[in-house]
Parts: C-alpha cells; structure tokens; sequence
C-alpha cells in the first residue's frame, strides 16, 4: 500500500532529536507548508550523554532556520564563540609546538597555489598563521565580531561552544511552543510493523501506540530503531581510529574573570588526547583514549596531571569524573525501510574536530530537503540519502586520522601504530602519496557538501610538517606575486581586528547583557 508520507516520528530526545524534529517542523508544518505533523517521543529516564560542546559554523544556519534568536543562545546555553581548533604535541609531542585548523578559508583559495607560496618562502610561521588571520586572533583570545554586528553575522567565520544539555532544553521548548512539534515522554517497548516490514507504530509501555509514516531513530547508541529492531550493521573503525574511551569533567575557572579560549585546545597524550573547551562558566575537559594502549588509571593520572597546571592539587581530586566507552564506527545502511538513523545511532568516532553534531545538521537538512511525498517513492530517496552518507563518514574517518598517520611522534605504540601505513585506509594511503607530489585541491573532494573541504586537509597537513613538492607551472612568477599581495592584506587586516574586536569573554558578557541586534 502506497502511503502519503504526512506524519514524521522522532525516537530519541537530545540535540539531535531536537534538532531533526526543529528543522523538518520548520520547513513542513507553517500555515503554508504541506501540514507535516511532527512527533518526537523520549523516555522519561534516559539521561542526556552531552559531552561533545563544539559546534561548526553550519549551527548558525541551523539555529537561524528553525527560529532560535541567537541572543536566546548566549543567554541561556553557556554559550562562547569558537573560531577553529588549536593542535597542541601532535606533531612530535614538543611542550611547545602546536598549529591551527581556523574555520575560515584563506582569502584566494583556489585562485593562487598557497600551499607552494608558503613552502617556497621557507617562513618560520606556520600555514595558517601564513594565509589567514583566525588563528591569530584565537591566540589572542577575540571574539569573531562587534557588539554592533547583527545576529549569526560575523567578521570572522565562528561556530560556538556549548552546554549541550542546556542547548537540548531550548530547542525543545522552541519546538513545541513555536514549531508545533508534539511530545510525548514515555517508554517505548515495542514496535509494530507494516507487512511489508515497515515501523508503524511505536508500542508505549503498558499499552497503546504512535503511529508515523517516517521514522527518525535518535536513540543515541541504543538505536531502538535501525539497531535492535532492523539489526542493520554497526561497521566499527576501531582498526583505523583506535580510541574507544573517554574520562571528561566540567572545570571551574581558577578566577571568575579569566579568559575564554576562542577555539577548541586539543593536546596530544602518550594515549589519546585531552581536549579543552571554554564556556563562559565552566571549562569541559576530557581525555579521549584506546583502552588497548593505556589503562584507564593512566588516563585519569594524565587527566588529573593537565588539569594541576591551572587548578590546585586539592581541587583537581575533588571534582566529578566520569567515564564514557564507545565503540567507533558507523551504521551500514543509515535509511533502513521507513526508518533514518541520526547522530549516535548512525554512528560515532571520537570527538575530534567536532565532526558529530555537523553530522546532525548534514542529516536533517537532507531529510527535509528530500522529504519523500509518499512511500512509493521512499527506497530510491533512501539509496540516495546512504550513499551520501556512506563518502561522508569515509571522508570523516580518513580526516581523522590523517590527524595521527602523519604525526612524527614515536614515544608509545599508541603513536607508533597511528603511524602505520597499514591502519590507514587504502583511500588515505593514495592522497598521501598524490599529495607529496601535490597539494589537496577541489577535485579530490567534489562534494559541494564536503564535510572536510580541501583547505581543511591542508591546515592539517602542513600543520604537521607534512612536504609537498612544488607542482610544475609556467607561471610561478605570477603566483608569487599574487601571493604575496594575499599575505600583506592578510596582515593589514589582522591589524584591523586586533585594534577593533574585543576578547570572547568581554563580548559574550555584552550580549548576554544586552542582546544582539535582530536582522
């Protein structure tokens, strides 16, 4: 039977409920949309995990979307501005070295072989303190914008850090007081299914159902839906990313007024790494490690360690810890039936790059986007949607570890495995190899969705001393020039910001006192 797709189930709260059932409501359920009803149901005592607190630029896009005020953000999530990440002893595991992955192209990308400029110039100054000023005013601890720029505008490309668990609770008061998503908190403890296999209803515990067209599976990594029921898959990639555990904790400041970072810290460890988050309350820090490399007590002790070069030892051992496990990888299919897994029911590698909640926002645009009209045309659109999303985890997986496989570091077999050809896919081990001879460019990756764009891999790349050969060209000449031009205006306008734009914390104060200009 060919049904009329009118009635869209969201399993799961959280961000990636909220935020599925917020841009598929926004987009289908106004006055003059096509009257989609929207349903999301959560258990009553299923706790929120909200580790991961950065976002991506996208989350601006997303937020303006479905309605939220990005003054509501600040106000009320713990929100700060994040404006890229900041790579601390990845290289060869030096106190003292890191670089920069800004979230801003460099100023004419594409059109002048920054890559050959920089190398050929043999500067001490790292690539993206080269081609961009981000990274520049993250050491400096600016925001990205005046106090004058309207809301979700910016001087310089941001995302934010986030209380995740309070950002839950804001897109699920929005949803339902200005998108009309209905809610239901109750367990569910069954499906019933369509002849054909398709979920018609979720069974509520202790009777009665919730019928839906579409299913949206937002269990986190229970997945009621695509896991336990459809028994899709799980494909794990713990053979090329091998962290499986974490240890994190929120972190008062040592002084109410100290500065908020402007980009996420990630500092390398002997098993993993720690990253290092700045809200305007709290830090939230972690220590993302293989259990098959160190133990857990060694990453605590190594936690404990960092966290003792900004707070006493007393108040290091009193703080709340806690352990998460996890198992990296992705779901085969993500469009199973009537059934679309998103965020950790589709999968899960780490936390590095902030790669999860992006992943979110690829997922409920592409559903809104290509919401099907009815079941008969269902199979095709879902072959579409996993093909999709089967290159963008392979591009995640390879980013990701491009980040361990060129590191120098040789001091623990956790680095010296990375480090292996072998636990590189066979994908990666080929771009490596092109790249010594090239730089990545737009026709390595094609997507015009790219989740990692090609000036992505080059801040990484070169970030860790990774050598390209100059490509073959007769027109070095002009390419010089032009360079240069680029890097005097990358200057000039550093100089700009440093005289203009204040420090994150200082405008994130302003705004949460009073508010941003509305567009």
């Amino acid at each position: 039977m060919n049904r009329m797709i009118k009635r869209v189930v969201v399993l799961g709260g959280g961000t990636a409920g909220w935020i599925t059932a917020g841009v598929l409501a926004a987009e289908h359920c106004g006055e003059n949309a096509c009257g989609l009803q929207v349903v999301l149901v959560e258990s009553p005592d299923i706790p929120v995990i909200g580790v991961g607190e950065g976002t991506w630029p996208t989350m601006r896009n997303t937020l303006r979307k479905i309605g939220l005020s990005e003054t509501q953000l600040f106000c009320e999530c713990d929100a700060s501005f994040k404006q890229g990440a900041k790579f601390c002893g990845w290289k060869t595991g030096k106190a003292e070295e890191f670089y920069y992955h800004p979230l801003m192209v460099p100023e004419g990308y594409g059109e002048v072989d920054l890559a050959r400029g920089w190398q050929e110039e043999e500067v001490s100054a790292s690539f993206a303190d080269r081609v961009n000023f981000q990274s520049h005013l993250c050491e400096r601890g600016l925001a990205p914008k005046l106090m004058t720029t309207p809301e979700y505008a910016a001087i310089a490309n941001y995302a934010y850090h986030i209380n995740a668990g309070k950002l839950g609770k804001l897109l699920a008061r929005h949803c339902q007081e200005k998108l009309g998503v209905v809610h239901h908190r109750v367990k569910i403890d069954g499906v019933r299914s369509h002849n054909n296999g398709d979920i018609a209803a979720l069974l509520r515990e202790g009777g009665g159902e919730i019928p839906g067209d579409l299913f949206i599976d937002c269990s986190g990594s229970a997945a009621r839906l695509i896991g336990q029921h459809f028994q899709v898959p799980f494909m794990s990639c713990i053979n090329l990313l091998f962290n499986n555990r974490a240890v994190a904790v929120q972190v008062p400041y040592a002084r109410e007024n100290d500065p908020i970072a402007s980009h996420t810290i990630g500092t390398a460890q002997k098993g993993g790494w720690i990253w290092d988050i700045g809200l305007p309350t709290r830090k939230g820090v972690g220590y993302v490690y293989s259990s098959a490399h160190i133990e857990d007590d060694a990453a605590y002790e190594a936690l404990r360690v960092y966290l003792g070069q900004c707070l006493p030892a007393q108040q290091v051992n009193t703080l709340t810890y806690r352990q998460l496990t996890f198992e990296p990888g992705h779901r085969a299919k993500f469009w199973h039936k009537n059934c679309v897994a998103v965020g950790m029911a589709a999968g899960f590698v780490e936390p590095l790059e902030a790669s999860a909640l992006v992943l979110v926002e690829m997922a409920a645009a592409m559903i809104s986007d290509d919401l099907p009209v009815d079941r008969a045309v269902m199979d095709t659109i879902a072959q579409r949607y996993n093909r999709r999303f089967e290159y963008r985890w392979a591009g995640i997986i390879d980013f990701l570890k491009l980040h361990y496989a060129i590191s120098k570091r040789d001091d623990t077999t956790y680095w010296r495995d990375h480090t292996r050809e072998a636990t590189a896919s066979e994908r990666l081990q080929e771009w490596l190899q092109l790249w010594s001879r090239q730089p990545p460019c737009k026709y390595d990756f094609p997507l015009v969705e790219e989740v990692f764009a090609s000036a992505s891999w080059q801040y990484v790349l070169y970030g860790m001393g990774f050598k390209t050969q100059p490509r073959p060209t007769r027109h070095r000449a002009h390419n010089t020039e032009d360079y240069q031009k680029l890097i005097t205006q990358n200057k000039n306008f550093a100089r700009q910001c440093f005289s203009a734009l204040p420090k994150n914390r200082e405008l994130v104060e302003k705004i949460q006192r009073y508010g941003l200009q509305r567009v």
